[in-house]
């Protein structure tokens, strides 16, 4: 492997741009989806709602692109990783980190198989994706529409619990953990003279 490929990379004191570039991206796209969906929980005819709201479909495909993007990517980063600490703060962030991941997954999937299920299909940005079943699928449909709103708040108490975590490692502990996500390596420590 060489240099430049290596710097593509994870390593063990931080994360490479590509892991980098998918988290923002993701976390703009989920800044998008949350305000969209609050819009529309609040005011459906509200006009900053009816810009908002036609593109949620289109934003939760691409948000589960790259959610697999960001899967398959971790995957192959898989050891090359910061390694979480270890104690009951580690186990919490492995398994908050996993339930993010699985929430991630599950509801853009949800919204996809309702797509089918209702008869309308998937279109993104004016480009249809699949056309949706020829009869109406209860049993799809009833599933993805009592589940996608819930487990979509429920992401976004993850997702909230994931900053503040996120914001305490760096200023209430002072660790590099946030660092490591913003410029891919810790800050480096000063030099005793």
């Amino acid at each position: 492997m060489t240099n430049n490929q290596s710097t593509l990379f994870d390593h063990p004191d931080g994360y490479g741009p590509v892991s980098r570039a998918l988290h923002w991206l993701m976390a703009a796209l989920f800044a998008w989806q949350f305000l969209s969906a609050s819009l529309h929980a609040v005011d459906r005819e509200m006009p900053l709602t009816r810009f908002f709201w036609p593109w949620h479909m289109s934003v939760g495909f691409l948000l589960l692109v790259a959610v697999v993007l960001r899967g398959i990517w971790a995957l192959i980063n898989l050891g090359n990783r910061p390694a979480h600490p270890t104690g009951l703060l580690g186990t919490a962030a492995r398994l908050g980190h996993l339930a993010l991941y699985l929430l991630m997954l599950a509801v853009p999937l949800l919204a996809t198989l309702r797509a089918y299920g209702s008869g309308r299909g998937l279109t993104v940005f004016n480009t249809q994706i699949f056309a949706g079943a020829s009869e109406r699928i209860p049993a799809l449909v009833e599933p993805a529409s009592a589940l996608h709103g819930l487990l979509g708040w429920a992401l976004l108490v993850l997702v909230a619990g994931h900053i503040v975590m996120a914001l305490a490692h760096a200023f209430v502990w002072r660790e590099d953990t946030l660092s490591r996500m913003l410029r891919g390596r810790p800050a480096p420590m000063a030099r005793p003279k």
